[in-house]
């Protein structure tokens, strides 16, 4: 059997379902695929993993359990479960968040959430006016407003998010993101953390100059808070083409990193083709068993179905 490596994203574990985000993975949903993984795979840190792909020792259905942004529920949700069925993740941190901050999209989701009235109106922001009355409208007045800032330049998403939050009044509540604390739970425990940018930006809507920094950053903030090298890293976004070039993925190879992730569908192999600076990752959403190992199957033979954007 042809060995390969699927590489499983996920952002946040939730305590409880959220009925705002019925498809977010929540506490049972995750523990039941971790059941899936140990029993159907053959699970290892994504640093082994990149290990074994180069010295060709990769078993069959490998598989690597990964987290991007830097989500405080990866400490008080997932981290008890994957210590209770032996498995590790690497945890891809986006630095400038911790401690309190909150990405622009979290900033975005809280303000339609906390909106009063039948309605948001943001004609004055140039993005129209969108209905709110009901659960399923404020479902699609955020997926409309994601779609329409995420490609946006960096400031202009932050300053529209922040903008919105005002209008609606809504607050920042209980802090998404992880503390320092929290960060060196996760390193203590044995998990793997890798960089995600500092400011978690779409790399290919900044300069190069800009792109450099925020990648070295991250990685000089990260390791100063870990007292540790960092080796691994995560492309913001992370489609090829889209959302990263070239460019950037020489950037991360002249600042050290020995592997990196993208968000593109598929998996790895052994052999000439491999490349360890866009290994592909794989998202995985459906909450049945059976759809579930499915979906990665369909993944190992790289067929690319429709599916949520990752970041």
């Amino acid at each position: 059997m042809t060995a390969t490596l699927s590489i499983l994203i996920y952002h946040r574990v939730l305590a409880r379902p959220d009925p705002l985000f019925p498809g977010e993975v929540d506490a049972r949903l995750f523990e039941r695929q971790l059941r899936l993984l140990k029993r159907f795979y053959a699970p290892l840190s994504l640093y082994d993993a990149v290990q074994r792909l180069q010295d060709g020792s990769l078993p069959p259905r490998a598989a690597c359990i990964t987290f991007d942004d830097g989500y405080a529920d990866n400490a008080q949700v997932a981290l008890p479960l994957l210590q209770r069925h032996g498995l590790h993740a690497t945890f891809f941190i986006a630095t400038a968040y911790l401690d309190g901050g909150q990405m622009w999209n979290d900033t975005l989701i809280e303000a339609v959430r906390q909106a009063s009235g039948p309605q948001l109106d943001l004609q004055e922001h140039g993005l129209g006016c969108l209905p709110v009355a009901s659960l399923a409208q404020r479902q699609a007045a955020i997926a409309t407003l994601l779609g329409q800032l995420k490609y946006l330049p960096f400031g202009r998403r932050q300053q529209l998010a922040m903008q919105i939050r005002r209008q609606t009044g809504a607050t920042a509540g209980q802090a998404a993101m992880l503390s320092t604390a929290q960060l060196r739970q996760l390193q203590s425990a044995g998990m793997g953390l890798g960089a995600h940018t500092a400011s978690h930006p779409i790399l290919s809507t900044l300069s190069e100059r800009e792109a450099q920094l925020d990648i070295a950053n991250g990685k000089r903030q990260l390791e100063d808070l870990i007292q540790a090298p960092v080796s691994l890293f995560a492309y913001p976004n992370g489609k090829a083409g889209r959302d990263y070039g070239a460019p950037h993925v020489a950037m991360v190879h002249s600042l050290g990193f020995k592997a990196a992730v993208a968000t593109d569908w598929g998996v790895a192999r052994p052999g000439a083709g491999l490349d360890l600076l866009q290994l592909p990752r794989f998202t995985p959403w459906d909450r049945g068993r059976l759809a579930f190992l499915w979906r990665l199957r369909q993944n190992r033979r790289q067929a690319h179905p429709a599916r949520p954007d990752a970041g």
